[in-house]
């Protein structure tokens, strides 16, 4: 068997990409994992009666659960939720404060996509100033927690901002806030709800797992290759030198 000699600079390369690629494959294989669990939990729950608001503080695990919601809209404190494309059409999520008056807590409820092709004018919306009953789920987003960016307007409403945290709004208003967004289901109040359950599938995220993997089986396999292959032509190389001598 021809020894293996693949040089001191191959083998830097390859002590520095091989763990990166592995562990990028492997971070995706959890994704994935955490996506089938989000799945199997919304359609777990689309198929549960809507829970009084006051049953959510009670429990820990809120994620698709669906709530029956009584209360009025504050107007004055919109947020507009930015970037988000429907059928390549720009637009924006109408997120509004709603006091339910059941339970006495505020919620953040997203009542859906609004188009905005002219940037020059404000988003039009209205808001209904009597009492409504809502169906709504919470929305909890996978991955790392929304931040609330500052308005970049000076502190006028609504606000137009790229991510929402609930808690941080509550705070900003001085209010007793439940601590995630509710998505609404068509009803009263509603625009254009039709929200992917996650952005990126399951099947996604192994496509990616199995392309870092064969990158690493790649990276390895050239690695030995031109380990051997690099020594044979070296050998040779030497018999030759000698034959000629």
């Amino acid at each position: 068997m021809r020894p293996f000699r693949p040089g001191w600079v191959p083998t830097l390369v390859v002590l520095a990409l091989l763990p990166g690629l592995i562990a990028l494959g492997c971070w995706q294989l959890g994704r994935a994992e955490e996506k089938r669990v989000l799945l199997a939990a919304y359609a777990e729950r689309r198929v549960e009666a809507p829970v009084a608001t006051a049953q959510l503080t009670a429990n820990q695990d809120n994620a698709f659960r669906r709530v029956h919601l009584y209360g009025r809209f504050d107007a004055e404190h919109s947020l507009l939720l930015d970037n988000r494309m429907r059928d390549g059409q720009a637009g924006v999520e109408l997120l509004q404060p709603f006091h339910d008056q059941a339970s006495g807590v505020w919620l953040l409820v997203n009542r859906g996509w609004l188009p905005w092709p002219d940037r020059r004018m404000p988003v039009q919306f209205d808001t209904p100033a009597q009492a409504l009953a809502l169906d709504a789920s919470v929305y909890v987003a996978p991955g790392s927690t929304f931040q609330l960016h500052p308005d970049p307007a000076g502190g006028q409403w609504p606000h137009l901002l790229t991510a929402v945290d609930a808690t941080q709004l509550w705070q900003q208003l001085d209010r007793e806030g439940f601590a995630h967004e509710l998505r609404l289901e068509p009803g009263p109040a509603t625009y254009r709800l039709d929200w992917p359950v996650v952005a990126m599938g399951p099947e996604k995220h192994l496509g990616y797992a199995v392309q870092w993997f064969a990158l690493a089986t790649t990276l390895v396999l050239l690695y030995l290759y031109f380990g051997w292959h690099h020594n044979k032509e070296k050998r040779h190389g030497h018999r030759h030198s000698t034959g000629s001598a």
